[in-house]
């Protein structure tokens, strides 16, 4: 992989990323990519495109919300949030764990490495929804893309077991996150944290959803999730971000769980 992001020379954030990311501009602007130029990210390649995150956020205009006071009561807040629902929901996570290794002998949590706040790599937790080797079939089912961006979603998809489409409709896959929120890797609100094939391909603008840790939900899920067109998920995560406060994440909270309660914009 070789993407730039920042032009040390002239000092200047490059515009368009690599040739590959012109390709999608040109034909994929206004529909979903079904073609992932990049899929499998080593060592290396994460710290390149961590290091170009880094450096092209250093020269956003915008500022994240949130004096001290807001970040230490977040992250108090997200310790006591998450220790306790790790606590309550300890059983169901248990059970569901057990169902998911009777069902083929696979491991029941599921690891993926995502990016945070300043293009930081980590490993994120769910319950695993799909088959054995989901990962390596992911090039078979790209094509399917739903979505209208960057993101990958699809009604369809082969890799999903019948137990995984449950606990993906009622959120349950989710719990091992709240693992990450207590590590300090995510917050219970904040941006979704994004695939590594995804951000190879952001635009600058794109870029600033990682201007801040990446979290549980955000204006997307609490609105409906994947009812939410990509350039306007894009726009609520920035709006968040230069908006932030204890009362939108309070406000976020309680939507968020009415929609997982409904289900609205499960799949």
């Amino acid at each position: 992989m070789q993407a730039t992001f920042f032009n040390a020379e002239n000092d200047t954030v490059t515009e368009v990323i690599p040739e590959l990311h012109k390709n999608y501009i040109k034909s994929n602007c206004n529909e979903g990519i079904t073609d992932y130029p990049i899929i499998d990210f080593d060592e290396k390649d994460l710290e390149l495109l961590s290091k170009g995150v880094k450096e092209t956020l250093k020269h956003s205009d915008i500022k994240p919300a949130g004096k001290m006071t807001y970040r230490i009561l977040k992250r108090a807040f997200d310790i006591v949030a998450s220790s306790v629902a790790l606590v309550v929901l300890s059983l169901p996570l248990g059970v569901f764990s057990l169902i998911i290794y009777l069902n083929d002998g696979g491991k029941p949590i599921f690891t993926q490495v995502r990016l945070t706040k300043d293009g930081k790599p980590f490993k994120m937790y769910k319950l695993r929804s799909m088959c054995m080797d989901a990962e390596a079939k992911f090039a078979e089912v790209q094509k399917k893309n739903k979505c209208d961006g960057l993101a990958f979603k699809s009604d369809d998809d082969p890799r999903i077991t019948p137990i995984g489409r449950f606990i993906r409709k009622t959120s349950i896959d989710e719990i091992p996150q709240l693992w990450n929120v207590l590590k300090g890797d995510m917050s219970i609100i904040g941006p979704r944290p994004p695939l590594p094939r995804e951000v190879v391909l952001y635009t600058p603008e794109q870029m600033n959803r990682l201007l801040v840790k990446g979290g549980l939900a955000c204006t997307c899920q609490a609105e409906g999730r994947s009812d939410m067109a990509f350039e306007k998920w894009v726009k609520t995560d920035i709006e968040y971000i230069k908006n932030r406060s204890i009362a939108l994440d309070l406000k976020l909270i309680a939507k968020t769980a009415i929609a997982v309660i409904k289900r609205k914009g499960a799949e």
